[in-house]
């Protein structure tokens, strides 16, 4: 299980984004997670993604509470969990075309890239692996923002929003490609989403983010 227990966290102490959060994410299951905007969804991801310390509560992998955040988290944590986000282009260097991106996490912790495997996997062509971000649709670059989170072969998998610039064909792509990943390997995964009706079909339950937990002054 991927547990966050008690997190309070955001950008400044005195004015949390989330206080006092619990969620749990079951081997196997897809949780979904919706809320309006500003109650502090994608910091929440963040945090469960080992991506933001938070200022109160801790994260927990399998039984395990993990013992630090970002560079401090320990790898054999760190690389247990791979994240999707919303925005394709924010979260990918500009100068790496798509093999590289696809690559980059398998390189940076010596293993072999499996790159033609991947690409085949989320439907990206070898013509399209040649290319940088500027040069394919949001799609195609979400395609291989998949690939390079299904790298390492995480244990779970935190999708932050991750259809909000694609179109229905690709979602369904995308959805259908993490639903099989999860039959093979039995990953969790968090799926942030506004988009109700899709969290309703994809996930197993859902949970709600709820603005009354900010702070109001």
């Amino acid at each position: 299980m991927l547990t966050a227990s008690g997190i309070t966290a955001g950008y400044h102490p005195r004015r949390p984004v989330i206080t006092d959060v619990d969620l749990t994410v079951e081997s196997g299951a897809t949780v979904g997670l919706a809320g309006p905007s500003g109650s502090g969804k994608s910091t929440l991801a963040r945090v469960l993604s080992l991506l933001h310390k938070p200022f109160a509560g801790s994260v927990s992998i399998d039984g395990t509470v993990v013992g630090g955040f970002r560079y401090r988290a320990p790898r054999q944590y760190r690389t247990k969990i791979g994240v999707l986000f919303q925005q394709p282009r924010l979260s990918v260097d500009p100068r790496m075309t798509l093999r590289q991106v696809i690559a980059e996490p398998s390189r940076a912790n010596g293993k072999p890239d499996r790159v033609d495997e991947l690409s085949g996997l989320v439907a990206l062509t070898p013509d399209l692996l040649a290319r940088r971000a500027h040069e394919v649709s949001d799609g195609q670059l979400q395609r291989a923002c998949l690939a390079r989170a299904l790298a390492l072969r995480p244990a779970y998998l935190v999708c932050d929003e991750m259809t909000t610039m694609l179109d229905a064909s690709t979602t369904a792509a995308l959805v259908a490609v993490i639903r099989d990943y999860q039959s093979e390997t039995g990953a969790g995964v968090l799926a942030i989403s506004h988009d109700t009706v899709l969290l309703e079909r994809w996930a197993d339950r859902v949970e709600q983010m709820r603005t009354e937990r900010m702070p109001t002054g």
